[in-house]
């Protein structure tokens, strides 16, 4: 080829499977979602070629301003492209894949079933495909893999993400790889006791039980861990997390950046600044940003008859071919005091939870159905409710933070249809 091959542009982009991922990808891009204590952006930050980020467009101007070092133009016909799906598992190992891929003389394309993984765009392509490159992978990914005329590569699989149970599914899978790449690069990290790893300002409580027999602990910058608590690896604590007395953190969890967290966590994935600090139990679940779980909420992440578990996804069932799915719960979502999450619920973006939690759960809906509500909560309470939270942390509210609620609610109104829904459990 023509071009250098170190002068290449990773495109991010969204093709129409990224809407099944709601209630997450309602308020961040796909590829800012973190799976194995990674993001796809993150995991892609430092590999030395400038990356653009294609999202929807109410996403855009809180993405440019959340990450400046991303570019959201599309790129010109004549850039060489490296196309990234944002719905791909981020793990060191595929990482490495997609950087061979862009090492190629030869364009080729990475697809499963249909779906465009990855694709590497020099001058060997058609102009007319390049000049419709990458829309056309939005909207019509075989089209364009057919234009090409190139065959599918079982070889270079990697997996990506189909629903948001499967977030849970591969953060267990690629956790620890993504764990040992962490320690192996950055060089930050001091290692306290038998697999436990702290970086600069982390501090472990007096009289903790550590347990790393199946994973490193890492513990970020600034992180405290309270005393008499109990961590069984893998884990990964972020920056400033606080970690409450008496918990029990355990077996692939991931904490985000400026969470709160007490009692029982196992095999879960909470996003920066929620807090679920009192006791009760959270299992194998994803929690985003700005969630408050109240004093004994507890989810169920196992069937009585423990069976394989189904989530249902607005109108379509999906059986997970997991034993153990707790819930996905969207941003600025809170419960109150001693509520109960059936097993596989769906929480979406700033609801609040009242008593038994038995089916799906709406965007900004107050439910508590178990004392025969369920009601819609306005834009305006939580517009209200996010500029007092963000006030408690230090930070300002912006005006794309409350346009982003606005957006949410327009998008989400044909959700909001509670009443219609027999209890069920």
């Amino acid at each position: 080829m023509s071009e250098n091959k170190n002068n290449i542009k990773i495109v991010l982009f969204e093709d129409e499977k990224v809407e099944d991922l709601a209630p997450v990808t309602l308020t961040r891009p796909a590829a800012a979602i973190h799976c194995g204590a990674s993001s796809l952006i993150e995991l892609l930050k430092d590999v030395g070629h400038p990356i653009s980020l294609q999202t929807k467009p109410y996403l855009q101007e809180i993405t440019a301003t959340d990450y400046p070092h991303l570019s959201l133009e599309t790129p010109a016909s004549n850039e060489r492209l490296l196309l990234v799906n944002s719905r791909l598992v981020p793990s060191p190992v595929y990482r490495q894949r997609l950087l061979e891929l862009a090492a190629g003389d030869r364009s080729q394309i990475w697809t499963r079933d249909g779906t465009t993984i990855a694709a590497l765009v020099g001058d060997d392509v058609p102009e007319l495909v390049r000049l419709n490159t990458p829309e056309t992978l939005q909207s019509a990914p075989g089209e364009w893999a057919q234009q090409l005329k190139l065959p599918e590569a079982p070889e270079a699989y990697m997996p990506i993400i189909d629903y948001p149970h499967d977030i849970v599914r591969f953060h267990l899978e690629v956790l620890n790889d993504n764990l040992n790449e962490k320690l192996r690069e950055s060089g930050k990290y001091t290692e306290v006791k038998d697999g436990v790893f702290l970086a600069d300002g982390a501090k472990l409580g007096e009289y903790c039980v550590t347990d790393t027999s199946d994973g490193p602990i890492v513990i970020e910058c600034g992180a405290k861990i309270g005393p008499y608590c109990y961590l069984n690896g893998p884990i990964h604590i972020g920056e400033n997390a606080k970690i409450i007395e008496h918990s029990a953190i355990k077996d692939f969890v991931s904490l985000g950046h400026t969470t709160k967290v007490g009692g029982e966590v196992e095999a879960s994935i909470i996003e920066p600044y929620t807090n679920k600090q009192h006791h009760g139990f959270l299992g194998h679940s994803y929690l985003g940003s700005w969630i408050n779980l109240g004093a004994g909420t507890t989810n169920s992440d196992l069937k009585n008859t423990y069976g394989t578990i189904g989530m249902s996804y607005e109108d379509q069932k999906v059986i997970t071919g997991m034993q153990f799915m707790g819930c996905i719960i969207g941003d600025y979502s809170k419960t109150a005091i001693n509520t109960s999450i059936f097993t596989g619920k769906v929480i979406g973006v700033a609801s609040m939870l009242y008593g038994f939690v038995t089916t799906n759960v709406p965007s900004f809906t107050n439910y508590a159905r178990s004392f025969g509500q369920a009601t819609e909560t306005t834009q305006d309470v939580i517009i209200a409710m996010q500029a007092r939270m963000f006030a408690r942390r230090g930070m300002q509210q912006r005006e794309c933070d409350r346009e982003l609620i606005r957006a949410m609610y327009a998008m989400t109104l044909e959700d909001r249809k509670m009443k219609s829904v027999p209890l069920a459990l």
